[in-house]
């Protein structure tokens, strides 16, 4: 990989979730790593703290929307990655927040990595942005519907990056995460907080409670593969594509909840409970993140459900 020489990479959000996880592979391969993150919300200070007692670990506390305080803290550094977003239930409930947070603070942290030359910027974008797919698989070239702001400001990152890119020539690419789980997750997660809930019913001895008809389907990916991907994009050869990072296979919510059955080992059954649901449908078209950067995912649902069961609680 022509741009694999260890820097400093500058990580938004790094103390949520995803982030934690990119970080231990960032590390493995010798950069330092400089956390700008908010501490709200989904932020793990215990985890952070233990990163910064190696010494390759800086923490600057601090929020997207401050324009000037990004441009400091990010120089420096070598390469970017950008996860600090406002979450999908929020961005309903709280529309102006969603779009200052996730469209303004999107905007200082491209001009910032624009401005100062920084080689590769990951922007964390969503699988939100197809909206209901027409079909299954979904592709990067496929139709676009983003139904709510968190959505539509996931997009609107997407084509703020194409403006710097030509204005600048700022490398990047954006990864449209689908439903990702792991360890480590916050059980407040908005799609794969229900693995959560179902896990924690089972292990009561409780029958997992499924909105709808459990026919709604997700593309359940690895936080492990994610990260896999997000490191491939920050140091590839390729640069200015959007990717889908996902498996490629559906698993509907009931099938979700008997693969945990057998996994937990109790004699239950589903209960139902009759809702609409938003998106009813996914599976990720991941030829291309396949072809331009050489990732596929490693860990299949029922592997990484086994792992999370043993490991949770």
């Amino acid at each position: 990989m022509s741009s694999s020489q260890p820097g400093k990479v500058f990580i938004t959000g790094g103390a949520g979730f995803i982030g934690l996880h990119v970080i231990e592979r960032l590390l493995a391969r010798d950069f330092k790593v400089r956390i700008y993150d908010s501490m709200m919300h989904r932020a793990n200070r215990e985890d952070v703290e233990a990163l910064i007692k190696t010494g390759n670990v800086e923490l600057v506390e601090n929020d997207v929307r401050s324009g000037g305080a990004v441009q400091r803290a990010m120089t420096g550094c070598t390469h970017v990655i950008h996860f600090a977003t406002v979450s999908i239930n929020k961005s309903v409930a709280d529309p102006d927040e969603s779009l200052n947070i996730n469209v303004i603070g999107n905007n200082n942290v491209f001009s910032a990595a624009a401005n100062l030359g920084v080689k590769r910027l990951v922007y964390a974008s969503s699988a939100s942005v197809y909206g209901e797919p027409e079909t299954l698989p979904m592709r990067e070239d496929g139709p676009l519907n983003p139904l709510t702001p968190y959505c539509i400001s996931k997009l609107t990152g997407e084509h703020l990056l194409r403006f710097y890119s030509r204005q600048t020539g700022l490398s990047w690419n954006a990864m449209r995460f689908f439903n990702v789980y792991g360890p480590g997750q916050k059980t407040s997660a908005y799609y794969t907080s229900v693995i959560n809930h179902f896990i924690n019913r089972l292990k009561a001895g409780q029958p997992p409670v499924i909105d709808g008809k459990g026919d709604q389907s997700m593309d359940f990916v690895h936080v492990h593969d994610v990260a896999d991907a997000c490191v491939a994009a920050l140091l590839g050869d390729v640069d200015g594509e959007v990717f889908n990072v996902g498996t490629g296979v559906s698993t509907s919510i009931a099938q979700l909840a008997h693969i945990l059955i057998r996994s937990i080992g109790v004699d239950v059954e589903p209960v139902f409970n009759p809702r609409d649901v938003l998106v009813s449908r996914r599976a990720a078209d991941i030829s291309k993140a396949q072809r331009l950067l050489d990732w596929s995912p490693r860990i299949t649902v029922e592997q990484g459900m086994d792992e999370l069961v043993k490991g949770h609680g």
